[in-house]
């Protein structure tokens, strides 16, 4: 019986480096938006949304957790759709439906309706994250696929920098109400750009010769030799590899969407700064994480080492929230910096930490457990957002939401240290590949 092995084109760089150029761009501005329209609500919360509706600030997490609640539904269909009809259509429509309910959080007044607005809005973007990711798996072989999913979710903390200056001083100039509704509108014109631009796998791109798309799918279909087969993707929802995923990703969202949505009011109430000015501060974790990401990424490809460039970097965030903490009372600017460190190292690891699935599973199932993975992330930040806030409530200060963060981290190190990874195996593709895509784009 053959042992399993995770098979690797060892000479990537010989197929067309027009993907990357063509793609990641597109890929980036969709999560961005995305992660806009979602993140975007602790600015309006902490810019005036619960004074001007209001609200507790129970209801208040209760309306930042609602759309994660909504982002748990859909996972898995999204990416059953993705894999087997088009990520194109599927993200098209995505981008449509969540600009219109983004949008409509500026409008409306009634609390129930918000609430039910917010859960939508979840839905919507619920199949975009499993759809870009099996999107990617048909473009990008797994040697590149650590750094495919680090542009692709960079989309995450890049948006976060820049929105955390544009939505405070859009609140100061307009309103929290004109924040909501003009970072709506873009996802809505993008829509016809990405349907225009985007083709669900080689074959079908008109910007590439049929030598280089091949030569791409060959390699792809080459990669899936010596992967421990499954039925579907029910039987691989059952092991217990996928299953150590699914809790670790629950754990680790837990700490990121705590830290995301509730970091403006922190460090508004620690340090009693204008909101234009949290706005900046709060950019700085993402900066950092932008960085780390991008060096995470390189070397898991490099080495081929995916969870060592995983659980370090939660480790050390976890030390830093707990470090935070114990700072906080007596000294914010040593516990903004700590903040800093923990909101960084947490978002280091998403590239080599998605790059895993594909290697341990083949794409008959990989797409929805990926799916799935990401679900129970789903939860973990809705836990992460309403706990967070209802505990920063309950207590009067933050402390007791970062020592949650920090134990949810906690527990994400020790599930990835106890996931196994199969034996590598180096491919090569062939040379004439190589000479034909020159040849090709020399033509």
């Amino acid at each position: 019986m053959m042992k399993e092995q995770n098979v690797v084109a060892v000479n990537a760089e010989a197929l067309p480096t027009s993907r990357w150029a063509h793609l990641m761009p597109l890929a980036f501005i969709t999560y961005s938006l995305a992660y806009l329209d979602r993140a975007n609500f602790s600015f309006g919360a902490a810019g005036g949304l619960e004074k001007t509706l209001g609200i507790t600030s129970f209801i208040s997490s209760w309306l930042g957790a609602l759309f994660f609640l909504g982002y748990f539904f859909f996972q898995i269909p999204g990416a059953n759709f993705a894999e087997r009809r088009s990520a194109r259509m599927l993200v098209f429509w995505a981008l449509i439906a969540w600009s219109i309910l983004a949008a409509l959080t500026g409008i409306i007044t009634n609390v129930p309706l918000l609430m039910i607005d917010r859960f939508l809005l979840g839905v919507a973007e619920s199949v975009v994250f499993p759809a870009m990711l099996v999107f990617l798996t048909h473009w990008f072989t797994k040697r590149e696929r650590s750094r495919a999913n680090t542009f692709l979710i960079l989309g995450n903390p890049i948006t976060v920098l820049w929105m955390s200056v544009i939505s405070g001083y859009l609140i100061q100039a307009l309103g929290w109400q004109w924040m909501f509704i003009l970072e709506g509108v873009p996802s809505l014109i993008w829509a016809f750009i990405w349907l225009k631009l985007v083709d669900d796998r080689p074959r079908d791109a008109a910007w590439l010769s049929r030598p280089q798309a091949q030569s791409v799918e060959q390699t792809l279909a080459d990669e899936q030799q010596g992967l421990s087969q499954v039925k579907n993707y029910w039987a691989a929802f059952r092991t217990g590899r996928v299953i150590l995923l699914a809790l670790q990703y629950f754990f680790w969202s837990i700490g990121v969407y705590g830290f995301v949505l509730w970091l403006p009011s922190i460090i508004k109430a620690g340090s009693n700064l204008k909101l234009g000015v949290t706005g900046l501060l709060s950019a700085l974790p993402y900066l950092l994480a932008a960085i780390l990401m991008l060096v995470a990424s390189y070397f898991s490809d490099r080495t081929l080492q995916r969870k060592l460039y995983v659980w370090p970097f939660l480790l050390i965030g976890a030390v830093a929230f707990m470090i935070s903490y114990f700072a906080g009372p007596g000294n914010f600017w040593l516990a903004f910096l700590f903040l800093v460190i923990a909101g960084g190292c947490m978002y280091a690891p998403y590239g080599p930490f998605f790059a895993i699935v594909p290697e341990i599973l083949p794409s008959n199932a990989a797409g929805e457990s990926m799916a799935l993975i990401n679900a129970m992330g789903a939860l973990g930040s809705f836990v992460g957002a309403f706990f967070v806030g209802w505990l920063n409530g309950v207590t009067g200060s933050s402390g007791a939401g970062f020592i949650f963060m920090a134990a949810s981290l906690i527990l994400a190190v020790i599930l990835t240290i106890l996931v196994r990874m199969p034996k590598q195996r180096n491919l090569e593709v062939a040379p004439g590949d190589a000479m034909e895509s020159q040849a090709s784009r020399l033509a």
